[in-house]
């Protein structure tokens, strides 16, 4: 993987134009990333060590190693290693900075927020994969029906943030969602997993043999998603999948 430089380019533009907090829309100053100020960065949660050493999920004790957690013990996945850069709330709470600017990002329209975003993860995670060769990034793909109805692939735009700034190519053309599904949301967790069963395919003519790819998604819930999709992308001949999202759902 490329060497990884923060862009410096606009800070003039942030001298005359101050950059806000996309939450509370204080004006932000001294932040990279230019999404939360201060005060609502504290509100987030950042995934940090222990973690599980196979799918990211953090420990609530904050002492010892990483370790294998019991989900992947039990049903190891099929990708190599997932990340994350924060810990989103399973319970709907309007006041969680990270969670409300996701629900605007998603389903709101409010696309311009793709890329702050974008830079969260990648600047966050970066420790996680700068010593991983990467080939490509495959985003995860939106049936055509849902497509249209958004007008965007979120995790596209949150793709092309990460390509730019890791110096990896990006591929949205690799993966197809085959088959329509209910949203996941909608579902039990028991429930995902029958759900996205052979929803995904390749492109005919695209190949990913031999290839190092990294899977990136919004936010990692149940990981039926991202685990379908590394399975498919590994018996289409890939070397190993891993898999970087913005924000891994907690209790």
């Amino acid at each position: 993987m490329g060497a990884f430089f923060p862009l410096r380019f606009d800070l003039l533009l942030d001298w005359f134009y101050p950059p806000r907090c996309r939450f509370c829309k204080e004006v932000i100053l001294g932040q990279d990333d230019k999404c939360f100020c201060e005060s609502c960065r504290e509100k987030i949660r950042v995934v940090s060590h222990p973690l599980c050493s196979k799918c990211g999920q953090p420990f609530l004790d904050a002492s010892g190693e990483d370790h294998l957690c019991g989900g992947c013990l039990i049903r190891p996945p099929s990708f190599l290693t997932a990340r994350a850069w924060a810990c989103y709330p399973r319970e709907e709470i309007d006041m969680h900075p990270l969670r409300r600017i996701v629900q605007q990002f998603k389903y709101g329209g409010r696309v311009s927020l793709g890329r702050p975003l974008g830079r969260l993860m990648a600047r966050g995670c970066y420790e996680f994969f700068c010593d991983l060769p990467l080939d490509c990034i495959v985003p995860v793909p939106l049936h055509p029906r849902r497509l249209r109805w958004r007008g965007f692939n979120q995790a596209v735009i949150l793709g092309r943030e990460v390509s730019r700034l890791w110096g990896v190519p990006m591929d949205p053309f690799i993966l197809l969602r085959s088959r329509e599904t209910p949203p996941q949301t909608q579902l039990p967790e028991g429930d995902r997993r029958k759900n996205v069963r052979g929803a995904f395919s390749l492109k005919t003519e695209k190949s990913v043999r031999g290839k190092r790819l990294l899977l990136v998604d919004d936010v990692y819930t149940s990981g039926a998603t991202v685990k379908e999709c590394s399975r498919t992308l590994i018996r289409a001949g890939a070397k190993a999948v891993s898999v970087l999202t913005l924000a891994r759902t907690v209790s």
